[in-house]
């Protein structure tokens, strides 16, 4: 997949992947959608990948409004960093244990509109020219929307389908 270079490029390339993450979710039983993952990854089942990118929709969301509001904020909260994230994804993980999947679908359906609709608020030049908002840092501001849309989608598509690989192979 070509990371999007265009708004319009970041918006169809996010919704097309939202799209898909959904029809190989809905390729699955009822069961195996709750099912647990048998190999060795962060997230054990749907349900906690859902929840991870609704967090980082929820990073992204806050993050834009509150710079675009005046309030300097970095895109971590406190007290991660790029090298302590991880911890922080450990955090996310842990808080939607008892989150079931209708619920993180619902969440994540309500988070995806929510950061489409943001992206729609920039222009090209304001969303792929590094350092347009200082902000930013070194980098541009749809760096981080494809990553909190496309490429994360990209991440949870290639997890589902290792465990939908994974399952035993029925036969009718």
């Amino acid at each position: 997949m070509v990371r999007p270079t265009t708004k319009e490029e970041l918006l169809t390339q996010g919704q097309l992947n939202y799209e898909k993450l959904l029809t190989l979710i809905d390729s699955l039983s009822p069961e195996e959608q709750v099912g647990t993952f048998p190999f060795d990854s962060r997230d054990r089942q749907i349900r906690d990948s859902l929840c991870h990118l609704y967090e980082w929709h929820q990073l992204f969301i806050k993050w834009v409004k509150a710079n675009t509001s005046g309030e300097a904020t970095p895109f971590l909260p406190e007290p991660y960093n790029w090298k302590t994230y991880p911890n922080m994804n450990i955090g996310f993980f842990n808080a939607h244990q008892t989150t079931d999947l209708a619920s993180a679908k619902d969440l994540l359906q309500k988070s995806h509109e929510e950061t489409l609709a943001i992206i729609r608020d920039f222009s090209d030049e304001e969303l792929f020219t590094k350092k347009y908002y200082n902000w930013t840092g070194s980098t541009s501001l749809g760096s981080y929307a494809v990553s909190a849309t496309s490429s994360h989608y990209d991440w949870a598509l290639k997890l589902i389908r290792k465990y939908k690989k994974s399952l035993p192979k029925t036969t009718t």
